[in-house]
């Protein structure tokens, strides 16, 4: 060992004195600056004009993570290593082949063993300096942000390390093939480049999918970067060192010994088997251990996720994945996307469930109704579809035989409810449960709709179901128009709709049916005709059985609900509320959401305290709405949920004309001014043994597909369902806040340390390194 010291030592002196190495350090210098000091001036700068617009501004979280490791310092260093790594090693063997010392060596009483160890000891000790110019700006970013994560720095560092010592491993290999340093460093950027984008080559075929994907070295590093250290990682980084370390070796061997050459191939082949075999073995989920060093646990799942995972105990959770060639998102779904999206997708659930069995079926088909026989218009007339499924086919260079006919698989599945998109459906103990894709830009589910699909798994006895009534031209939850309600009810391709958070979603006309037994919640959303009596009684009688109700109405149709919440103590009052704004026509209310509200749900608890000091609610828009009027002597104990802001609003009477000037308020016409009207109630009564639960809404566009993405309607209205549903579903999430939000440096002081780090510092480092090269070549 004290060998391979003194060898190492010798090599970072060497290193330490070399001309390359101080260009390196230098630019490594300016590059590290340039990337910190703009973030952070950049920050700085923004928080400073934050703050004088708005005095309660509290910052932004997450300031370590995105100046350092998104699109940050880290981030960019990583990309940029294979830049510096081919200078740095193309001598560390060739250089003695050229001077003549490698015969020195090998004739002296030092084993090859000991001079391979102690060349990469030595590059490895030159590496922290590199890893310390990085250091240097992690400290001075712990004096500058305020409750700075550290553990995301430590982990980051500790991955940038690793991958260092890896290419560096790669070159002194490289090295080791020629005399010629050019070309060591030009082989040695040609391996690092193979390497970082071999995870991408061949991956529509499994076996090799799974040995290029262990093979790409930056598709390992980045998860350190972002604060996770998996043990499978950390053994990957020591294998391939170790790997390229023993192929140095036995090159240098091979030229001192005269052996057969499939001996000698044969000893690489070993090493690079033993290599493959121990990472394969430390990749298994049951043999990995994960730590996540964030401060907010962002590499982890919610402890809520975790109880339902748990709950599962051993039994086996099968997910068959469903692609279909003609749906949408099959480039999401074929194997060549398998490892970077949909099983890293999964790894934070496999991370505490690792029996997990995948299995994927590709099948071709279409729905021509409902997708109005697009597919066939494309192509001419007469075509049938196993012909227009092999045309897709041939043009991604996919054979056919491969997927199977609609005649197949209904034989296993009928995925026309589905729409024959991407879809997951998870199998657990007999049960089943569809986990869906969504068209929008993150496209795989999120976890909340992990939750709510375990949770159904697990708990079938809880699934609340949401009953809509049908029958007098009440919103639909089929339609996709602007005033109907398929959006967050019954649509699946909505990631909040009810049907994707855990609920189940259906209609009941009670002309004709009596509202089901297994009903959790009763819907009556602004019906256009007059309700009938039949229609009327079984609200009637459901309401005095103590089911919940939900209630949404709209002006000039009061006489259509008045007579069933008359029942409840409360009614639509005649008119319809004005809010005189300079942007928006006078039938634009924007009622603010009352601290009651806030127990609706966790998630909107969480929201109205997030608030920053002096905005102490939260608002919603209800484009046309009426006042809503209680009896203080109701059976029901009544809480106000929307109300409008103070002296801003007042209830006309009659018709609104929104396109002419701005109706005066005129009480002889019966105009009514208050200081605030409230917009949604919320009803309790003990009845039955059981807690009975009412919502009242005097306006129900708020909760359309036109509307619902307003302001904060969709956080409202799914915080009554929830409300409703005894809080069963959405599964609520606990998140660890981050605390690095303000930065300590004022937009000035950020210029300043920006001159500092760009220009001061790199000078003197030149300065320094050129004084001490003058110095050595004298001596």
């Amino acid at each position: 060992m004290r060998i391979i010291y003194k060898i190492a030592k010798n090599e970072w002196r060497y290193l330490f004195f070399s001309p390359i190495a101080w260009f390196v350090l230098v630019v490594f210098f300016v590059q590290s600056a340039i990337l910190y000091a703009e973030a952070v001036y950049g920050t700085a700068n923004w928080q400073e004009i934050m703050m004088k617009n708005s005095p309660n501004y509290k910052g932004e979280g997450g300031l370590t993570w995105g100046m350092f490791v998104k699109s940050g310092l880290f981030t960019t260093s990583v990309r940029n290593l294979y830049l510096y790594i081919p200078i740095l090693t193309m001598g560390l063997i060739s250089r003695d082949a050229l001077s003549g010392s490698a015969k020195l060596l090998h004739s002296s009483p030092v084993g090859l063993r000991q001079i391979v160890l102690g060349k990469y000891m030595g590059i490895m000790l030159f590496n922290l300096m590199l890893v310390g110019t990085l250091v240097f700006f992690m400290l001075i970013g712990a004096f500058t942000i305020e409750q700075v994560d550290y553990g995301l720095l430590l982990s980051a560092a500790l991955g940038f390390y690793l991958l260092l010592c890896a290419y560096s491993a790669i070159g002194l290999f490289m090295s080791s093939l020629s005399s010629y340093q050019v070309i060591s460093a030009l082989g040695t950027f040609i391996v690092i480049f193979f390497l970082t984008y071999i995870g991408s080559l061949w991956q529509r075929y499994d076996l090799i999918r799974d040995l290029t994907y262990f093979l790409s070295l930056q598709n390992r590093v980045y998860k350190l970067l972002g604060g996770l250290i998996v043990t499978r990682d950390l053994i990957y980084f020591l294998v391939v060192s170790g790997m390229f370390v023993g192929f140095t070796l036995i090159r240098l061997r091979s030229e001192r010994e005269s052996r057969a050459w499939y001996v000698k191939w044969g000893r690489y082949l070993t090493v690079m088997a033993v290599s493959l075999v121990i990472g394969y073995c430390s990749s298994r989920p049951v043999l990995t251990a994960w730590f996540d060093t964030t401060a907010t646990k962002r590499n982890t799942i919610s402890k809520q996720l975790q109880e339902l995972i748990k709950g599962m105990g051993d039994s086996t959770l099968e997910v068959t994945l469903y692609a279909n060639l003609l749906g949408e998102g099959l480039e999401q779904g074929m194997p060549e996307a398998r490892n970077d999206q949909y099983l890293a997708l999964w790894e934070p659930i496999i991370r505490f469930k690792p029996n997990i069995q995948f299995r994927y079926e590709y099948y071709y088909d279409n729905d021509a109704i409902a997708t109005d026989s697009g597919l066939y218009k494309i192509y001419p007339p007469g075509f049938s579809l196993e012909k227009i499924a092999g045309i897709k086919a041939e043009s991604l260079d996919d054979d056919l035989s491969r997927y199977k006919s609609p005649e197949q698989m209904h034989q296993l599945i009928d995925l026309r409810s589905e729409g024959y998109r991407l879809v997951m459906q998870l199998k657990y103990r007999g049960r089943k449960e569809f986990l869906r894709t969504f068209p929008d830009p993150e496209f795989w589910p999120d976890a909340g709709n992990f939750a709510a699909a375990f949770k159904r798994l697990l708990e079938p006895e809880k699934i609340p179901a949401v009953y809509f009534v049908a029958g007098e031209l009440e919103r639909s939850i089929r339609k996709t128009g602007q005033r109907e309600f398929d959006f967050h009810s019954a649509a699946k391709i909505s990631r909040g709709s009810l049907v994707n958070t855990g609920y189940d979603v259906d209609t009941v006309n009670l002309s004709l049916q009596d509202v089901p037994a297994n009903c959790t919640a009763l819907v009556l959303a602004d019906p256009r005709m007059e309700l009938s009596e039949v229609v009327q009684q079984k609200t009637r009688n459901y309401i005095d059985a103590g089911g919940n109700m939900f209630f949404m109405g709209k002006p000039g149709k009061q006489y259509v609900l008045n007579p069933v919440l008359q029942q409840l103590g409360v009614q639509l009052m005649n008119g319809q509320l004005v809010q005189p704004s300079f942007d928006e026509t006078p039938d634009k209310v924007n009622p603010y959401i009352t601290s009651e509200s806030s127990k609706l749900y966790k998630g909107l608890e969480q929201v109205m305290k997030s608030l920053t000091p002096g905005r102490d609610t939260i608002r919603t828009l209800m484009p046309g709405v009426t006042a809503i009027s209680h009896r203080q002597d109701s059976v029901f104990k009544a809480r106000v949920l929307l109300a409008t802001s103070p002296g801003k609003t007042w209830l006309k009477a009659g018709e609104l004309i929104i396109d002419s000037t701005l109706p005066p308020l005129s009480p002889a016409e019966g105009d009514i001014r208050e200081n605030s009207f409230v917009t949604g109630l919320q009803l309790t009564r003990k009845i039955n043994d059981k807690d009975q639960r009412i919502v009242v809404t005097s306006d129900a566009d708020y909760a359309s597909n036109l509307r619902l993405g307003a302001v904060f309607n969709a956080g409202f209205l799914m915080s009554v369902y929830s409300w409703l549903g005894h809080n069963e579903f959405p599964v609520y999430m606990t998140k660890i806040p981050a605390e690095d939000k303000l930065l300590r440096l004022s937009e000035s002081a950020a210029k300043k340390q920006q001159i500092v780090l760009k220009w001061v510092l790199p000078g003197l480092l030149l300065l320094a390194g050129t004084i001490l090269l003058i110095r050595r070549k004298r001596k």
